[in-house]
């Protein structure tokens, strides 16, 4: 029998937890249940007599209304916990609730229709489709939902004029700049009005500028009131979330509100 093998993204000892200080002077709020909720998160890939183990036992709860950063070095885990909260992938272990349903109860059709309804995501390449027009991009998955066409091309154009895309809206992706492109699927994410905004790296192949640009725009959503889950290497961009989660190999090591 041949021997397993755990191995990690890497083997320097991670720096501890920090915890989150409680607010003090005020009477405590009443308990409000998280959008989204992990418990004991644990995904383990296998390759022959190979096990890699991507997350450990992760315990993350996020908010109606919060704007937070995933933040870690390659390898940590931060694409894989993106990928497991939007329904991407299954964890190995633990519990995913979203608005408290537990998403392992369910098959891979409801899993679907609760991830067109309640997740947005916002894509480091875009993701658009070439030969559709922008509106068309951003109708499309309000199409799967089965929307009344009246309804959805609303939703469109409110989507678009809200990232200033209005003015593009027939025209093709490959006519848009990269920055563009990206407000085009900024739209698509919002037109559904989900739950939360999962942006994985959605500046990274921007330029400063255009960079700067797609991230002004989140905030400007997250102030009318979204709630966004964004991963990014950028510590700057890192920075203008009100909560960043920090991992190392696998695991939140700091969660801190800024």
């Amino acid at each position: 029998m041949q021997a397993t093998h755990v191995t990690a993204a890497a083997t320097t000892t991670p720096p501890p937890a920090s915890s989150v200080p409680a607010a003090s002077g005020a009477p405590a709020a009443a308990p409000q249940r998280a959008l989204l909720e992990l418990t004991k998160i644990v995904k383990t890939f296998h390759t022959d007599d190979l096990e890699t183990r991507a997350l450990s036992n992760v315990e993350l709860a996020i908010a109606k209304g919060e704007f937070i950063s995933i933040s870690g070095p390659s390898g940590s885990g931060k694409s894989t916990l993106l990928a497991i909260l939007g329904l991407l992938d299954v964890p190995s272990g633990g519990e995913y609730r979203i608005a408290g349903e537990d998403t392992a109860k369910l098959d891979s059709v409801r899993r679907a229709a609760l991830r067109n309804r309640s997740i947005g995501f916002i894509f480091q390449a875009f993701n658009l489709i070439g030969d559709l027009t922008v509106e068309e991009n951003v109708e499309l998955p309000l199409t799967y939902r089965g929307m009344p066409a009246a309804e959805r091309k609303r939703r469109v154009a409110s989507a678009l004029d809200g990232v200033r895309m209005a003015h593009r809206a027939r025209h093709l992706p490959a006519q848009l700049s990269g920055g563009q492109q990206q407000r085009v699927a900024v739209a698509r994410a919002v037109a559904g009005d989900p739950l939360i905004l999962l942006a994985d790296e959605p500046t990274g192949n921007l330029d400063s500028k255009n960079g700067d640009a797609v991230m002004e725009l989140l905030e400007q959503m997250h102030a009318k009131g979204a709630t966004i889950c964004m991963v990014t290497h950028n510590d700057d961009y890192a920075r203008k979330a009100t909560r960043v989660v920090h991992l190392f190999d696998g695991r939140v090591v700091e969660d801190r509100r800024g």
